[in-house]
């Protein structure tokens, strides 16, 4: 009898654990379809007392929203793309290599973690002033990118690190070069790392909001968290249109989960049947 339960109880935890997080997402949406009103009526109904369907047309249709979302896909992108790049190596050759210096290195990329953004804004905004960056994808791009990047080194250290030296030596004894043993052997073995530090730096830099404020002064340029901000004034509230972007803003790291998942799910089980 305990047996039988126990699968049911589990069952039955993860789903209230699982409703528990969708939670705020359904009220997110459901506030999307009401009135701007209607959201800021008190009490407050769980259904909509009057069922707006247009919204989210209103905000697609808006002309500043296309060039928000353009602007945070660039720098999600670009950023998740310049962190892949430099991390995996990065991380390779202190898995592997000795070197003076290596433990001291590693340290300052720790180091680097421990800055909060919003202590650095004024620093990066001289330092982009003075490179005649400001308002610029490039600013935005290295910014995120180095913030992200110390992460994405340790995780992959301890991937590469995890991985026997003798794997190494086989591929090596069969004429693999240095280039052909970090793509062809090791990488597949470390994707589940390589697929979490790409969906790590692409939401950290999807939802990035501090310095995309400090940095971005066109409102053509803005990424989404920062136009959000134009949705809800002292001036017009209109919190309609605010959920239903946020609706939409979440639909690319849903894609991003989806199309990655199956690769984090194979790398994981790599290995486990011989």
């Amino acid at each position: 009898m305990t047996t039988t339960r126990r699968p049911r109880l589990v069952a039955f935890t993860a789903a209230v654990v699982a409703l528990v997080f969708l939670a705020p997402y359904v009220v997110m949406v459901l506030d999307s379809l009401r009135t701007s009103t209607d959201v800021k009526t008190t009490p407050p109904s769980f259904l909509p007392r009057v069922w707006q369907w247009d919204t989210y047309a209103t905000v697609i249709g808006d002309g500043r929203f296309p060039h928000w979302l353009l602007t945070s896909l660039i720098v999600s992108v670009g950023a998740t793309a310049v962190v892949v790049l430099v991390a995996v190596p990065a991380a390779y050759m202190t898995a592997r290599h000795r070197f003076p210096g290596r433990g001291v290195f590693l340290l300052v990329v720790l180091v680097t973690q421990m800055f909060a953004p919003t202590s650095l804004v004024v620093g990066l905004y001289r330092q982009f002033f003075e490179l005649n960056m400001i308002n610029t994808y490039g600013a935005l791009i290295i910014t995120n990118a180095a913030f992200n990047l110390a992460f994405a080194i340790w995780i992959l250290h301890g991937f590469f690190s995890s991985i026997p030296v003798e794997v190494e030596e086989a591929a090596a004894l069969d004429g693999v070069g240095r280039v052909g043993m970090l793509r062809r052997i090791m990488l597949p073995l470390t994707l589940p790392g390589l697929v979490t530090a790409t969906i790590f730096t692409f939401i950290a830099a999807w939802n990035e909001y501090v310095v995309a404020l400090t940095l971005m002064i066109d409102d053509d340029k803005k990424p989404l968290t920062v136009g959000f901000r134009s949705y809800v004034t002292g001036y017009e509230q209109n919190w309609d249109q605010l959920f239903a972007a946020s609706v939409i803003a979440v639909v690319p790291v849903v894609i991003l989960f989806a199309v990655i998942e199956k690769h984090l799910v194979g790398g994981l089980t790599a290995g486990s049947v011989k």
